[in-house]
Order: structure tokens, then C-alpha cells, then sequence
């Protein structure tokens, strides 16, 4: 599970950069800058309140899971038949 609350704490609350946030969070610095931009993109605003479990809190963030957003509207082709054509 992401630690978006972590992230958040070291970043706004301690005034960390990217960077340190990465390390003592375990991510790379361009994955907290990402976070940063989608809580920001999702209005939310720190401290999180509590009545916000992590799991509605990564759903309002990185959207449901499984579900992949893209341009793609149309099935892809049956390559292995189009292989035998």
C-alpha cells in the first residue's frame, strides 16, 4: 500500500525535500513529486482528515484499482488469428 500519509507529513509538515522524502519513505524522489501533484490535483488539503481511511484516500488519488484509464475504446484484434491469416 502507498504511504501517501507519510509522504505528505515529511513533505508539508516537516518541510522536506523531494528527495529526503524519497529516502526515508523508501521511493524515488519523481514518486513523491507525483503524490504531491495528485493531492494537490484532488483539492485535499493537509492534515488529511481522520474520517479519510488510506485506502479512500489512495482510491481519491490514483483511482479505483484494476480500472486502467487511456484512449483505447476499442478492443484490440485477435493477433494470434490475424498471425495464422
Amino acid at each position: 500500500m502507498r504511504q501517501v500519509r507519510e509522504i505528505m507529513r515529511l513533505s508539508l509538515e516537516a518541510g522536506l525535500s523531494t528527495r529526503v522524502v524519497g529516502e526515508r519513505v523508501g521511493i524515488g524522489p519523481t514518486t513523491v513529486r507525483d503524490t504531491l501533484k495528485r493531492f494537490g490535483r484532488a483539492g485535499l488539503v493537509w492534515p488529511v482528515p481522520e474520517a479519510i481511511s488510506d485506502a479512500e484516500l489512495e482510491q481519491l488519488l490514483y483511482g479505483v484499482p484494476g480500472v486502467k484509464p487511456g484512449r483505447r475504446k476499442v478492443a484490440e484484434p485477435d493477433w494470434p488469428v490475424i498471425a495464422r491469416e
